[in-house]
């Protein structure tokens, strides 16, 4: 077993840790956090379901997004759309026999990848045009468009530049799981690229990242627009 091997493993089983364990405790504290006041932001459904409905359209649609800035919303939507096929694409690594669905979406995540750098482009270069948003980007914000667009450029450098050997990278992500090291192909390219994905990983429970879990908890989406007909109080408030 090379000793490059014995670092990547160990770094990856390392930020999966991290990873882990940092977004679950996010997930804890957002679920414990209490919302003391009705904030729907109006209009707003009146259901459970309704309310629901809502939450999974901003996720899927960015609804919210769509109607405040349309421009905004292309790049979002077309990075974030992007991105799940190249993380769909991404599971033949980690499964065998490969799912019908993942194979499915081999060809659609090869463009993706475009795709995904292009929405990034823009999404930074707005942090870079839009004074109000210049001033309020920190290192942080740059430092995660840059790990993402790292990790999407050194990807299409690994399709249409620097091939590496697919099948020793796929053994090597199945012995993760399996616990049963592989050997990990030496290329640079793709050394570059796992160690940003790890990087990005093991930062993502610290960032501004957390977004993707967090919109399920913001009350101005999930809660209903009751107030007249039920009166809102929080567990911890109720005595």
């Amino acid at each position: 077993m090379s000793l490059l091997t014995v670092l990547y493993a160990s770094l990856f089983y390392a930020a999966a840790a991290v990873f882990a364990a940092g977004l679950a405790w996010r997930v804890f504290d957002y679920a414990r956090t209490p919302a003391p006041l009705k904030i729907p932001t109006t209009p707003a459904p009146i259901t459970g379901a309704g309310a629901a409905s809502r939450v999974m359209r901003e996720v899927i649609l960015f609804e919210s997004l769509y109607r405040s800035n349309k421009w905004i919303w292309v790049f979002g939507w077309v990075f974030h759309a992007a991105l799940a096929l190249v993380l769909a694409r991404h599971l033949r690594y980690f499964t065998e026999p490969v799912w019908g669905w993942v194979a499915l979406a081999q060809p659609a995540g090869i463009y993706a990848g475009i795709a995904m750098l292009a929405g990034l482009a823009g999404l930074w270069a707005r942090r870079f045009l839009v004074e109000r948003v210049r001033y309020i980007s920190t290192y942080s914000d740059h430092l995660m468009l840059a790990l993402l667009a790292g990790i999407a450029a050194s990807g299409l450098a690994l399709k249409y530049v620097a091939a590496t050997d697919i099948v020793a990278v796929k053994a090597f992500m199945l012995g993760l799981l399996y616990l049963d090291w592989q050997p990990l192909p030496a290329d640079p390219v793709l050394l570059v690229h796992l160690l940003l994905v790890a990087l990005l990983m093991a930062l993502f429970p610290a960032s501004k990242l957390l977004h993707a879990p967090g919109v399920f908890f913001s009350p101005t989406r999930n809660q209903v627009d009751d107030p007249r007909e039920h009166r809102h109080v929080t567990p911890w408030a109720a005595h």
